[in-house]
């Protein structure tokens, strides 16, 4: 195959010099998000492929919920890197949230490379049934 002829074919010391570099930039990439919204609270799912938990990073502050991890993409020991687009990618997104929300109540799990936060809505908030009396 010609691109295999041409892989082997480059210059090692502008390869050398490329993943130098790209070692000393940071790639922040947006995470895509789903987010599901009912009258008990809303739910979002955030897809952060390759980070861990101790890579994950999620506050809110105010009405500012934030995400920031760093995925880990590891290269076996016996393979030589050819062409990387994305290393060590930087998750970030910020939401803003209504003041609606409980944020002293949200909660987080991780899984497979999935964020999923639970944000429920304050008491006051949720709509609620209203007796009606009659005389």
């Amino acid at each position: 195959m010609t691109d295999t002829t041409q892989l082997a074919e480059h210059d090692q010391s502008a390869v050398a010099r490329r993943d130098t570099e790209q070692a000393t930039r940071r790639i922040t990439l947006t995470p895509a998000v789903d987010i599901y919204e009912d009258s008990q609270g809303a739910t979002l799912w955030a897809d952060l492929p390759g980070v861990t938990k101790d890579k994950l990073d999620v506050k809110v502050h105010d009405s500012s919920l934030s995400i920031e991890a760093e995925a880990v993409v590891p290269t076996p020991a016996n393979l030589r890197l050819q062409h990387a687009e994305v290393r060590e990618p930087h998750f970030a997104r910020t939401f803003t949230l209504s003041p609606d929300f409980d944020t002293s109540k949200i909660e987080a799990s991780l899984q497979d490379g999935v964020l999923k936060l639970t944000i429920p809505r304050r008491d006051e908030a949720r709509p609620r049934r209203i007796e009606i009396k009659t005389n």
